[in-house]
C-alpha cells in the first residue's frame, strides 16, 4: 500500500522484498538449503550458549564473550531468516513500513554489536597469550561485563543513528526492494528525494566502524604475533596459533563481506553481488562461527564429551 504523494513519490506503507530469485524452479531448492542452514544456526549457536553455561572449564573470560557471540549470532539470523524462508515459498512477498524499520534497525544494533564483539575478543586474545599470568587478574568479571555493555550500548546507538537516516527518507519512487530483508542503501536506491547526504553519513558511520574495529584487531594481533614468534617451544606456538586460527576466521569472512557492501565504492549495478555478500554475513557467518570455534577447540571438544558422554569428538 502506498500513499500519494507529489508527482510519482509516494508515501510508503507497505514494502516488496523481491528476495534473492525470482525463478520459480529454485524456490524448493533455496527453501530448503535456507531452512537446513537456520536449523544448524539455531542448534550450533543455543547449543554454544548452553554447553558455556554447564561446563565448569568453559567458564573463562573467552567463552563468556563467546557465548554472547553465539547469543548475538542467533538473534540476527532469526531477525532475517525466518521472513526470508516465508518470502520464498510464498507469492505476497510485502512487509509494512513499520516491520521493515524494526528489521532493518535489530539487523543492525546485532550486526554492530557483533563487530565490536570480534575487537573484543581480539583483545582478550591479546591479553590471554602476552600476559597470561595476569589474564584472569586483566579480564575481571567487572571488566568482561563492563566490554560486553559497552558493545551492546554501541550497538544500540549507531543503529538509532541509522534508522534515523532511514525515517528521514519522505517518500518513495517505489515500494519494490530487490533485496532479500530491509537494508538502508536498497532504500536509497528507491528514495525519491535526494538522499546524498543520509548515504554520505551512513557510509561515514560504517566506515568509522570498521576502521576503529580493524585498528583494535591488527593491533591485537600485531603484539600476539611478536609474542609467538618468541615463543622457544614449537608446540607453544602450534598451541597458540591455533588458538587463535578460529577467531581469525570469524573475522575474515564477516569482515570481508562487510567491508564489500557497505565500505567499497558503488558501481550501480552490482545489486546481485550484494544480495550474495549479504547472504554470507547475515545467513552462513552465524551458522559458521560455533562450528568453527568448536571444531578447532580441543576445549570445547572435551565439554561437549563430557556433556553427552560419548566418544563421537575423539
Amino acid at each position: 500500500m502506498v500513499e500519494p504523494g507529489e508527482g510519482n513519490c509516494t508515501v510508503v506503507m507497505e514494502l516488496i522484498l523481491l528476495g534473492l530469485s525470482d525463478a520459480p524452479e529454485l524456490r524448493v531448492l533455496l527453501f530448503m538449503v535456507f531452512l537446513l542452514i537456520y536449523g544448524v544456526t539455531v542448534l550450533g549457536n543455543l547449543g554454544m550458549i548452553a554447553l558455556i553455561q554447564v561446563s565448569p572449564r568453559l567458564h573463562t573470560p573467552m567463552y563468556f564473550f563467546l557465548s554472547h557471540l553465539s547469543f548475538v549470532d542467533y538473534c540476527y539470523s532469526t531477525n532475517i531468516v525466518p521472513k526470508m524462508l516465508a518470502n520464498i515459498i510464498n507469492e505476497d512477498k510485502s512487509i509494512s513500513f513499520l516491520g521493515c524499520m524494526v528489521q532493518f534497525y535489530l539487523f543492525s544494533a546485532y550486526g554492530i554489536t557483533e563487530i565490536f564483539l570480534l575487537a573484543v575478543m581480539a583483545y582478550d586474545r591479546f591479553v590471554a597469550l602476552c600476559s597470561p599470568l595476569l589474564y584472569m587478574v586483566i579480564m575481571s568479571q567487572k571488566l568482561r561485563m563492563v566490554l560486553v555493555s559497552s558493545c551492546y550500548v554501541v550497538g544500540t546507538v549507531f543503529s538509532l543513528i541509522h534508522l534515523c537516516l532511514a525515517l528521514e527518507i519522505p517518500s518513495y519512487r517505489s515500494n519494490v526492494i530487490n533485496h532479500f530483508f530491509c537494508d538502508l542503501p536498497p532504500l536509497f536506491s528507491v528514495a525519491c528525494s535526494d538522499v546524498t547526504v543520509n548515504e554520505l553519513l551512513f557510509y561515514i558511520g560504517a566506515s568509522f566502524i570498521e576502521i576503529l574495529t580493524i585498528v583494535i584487531i591488527l593491533t591485537s594481533y600485531l603484539f600476539i604475533l611478536i609474542t609467538i614468534l618468541r615463543m622457544r617451544s614449537a608446540e607453544g606456538r602450534r598451541k597458540a596459533f591455533s588458538t587463535c586460527a578460529s577467531h581469525l576466521t570469524a573475522i575474515v569472512v564477516f569482515h570481508g563481506t562487510i567491508l564489500f557492501t557497505y565500505c567499497l565504492p558503488s558501481s550501480g549495478n552490482n545489486e546481485d553481488a550484494d544480495k550474495v555478500a549479504a547472504v554470507f554475513y547475515t545467513v552462513v557467518i552465524p551458522m559458521l562461527n560455533p562450528l568453527i570455534y568448536s571444531l578447532r577447540n580441543k576445549d570445547v571438544k572435551e565439554a561437549l564429551r563430557r556433556v553427552v558422554g560419548s566418544k563421537t569428538f575423539s
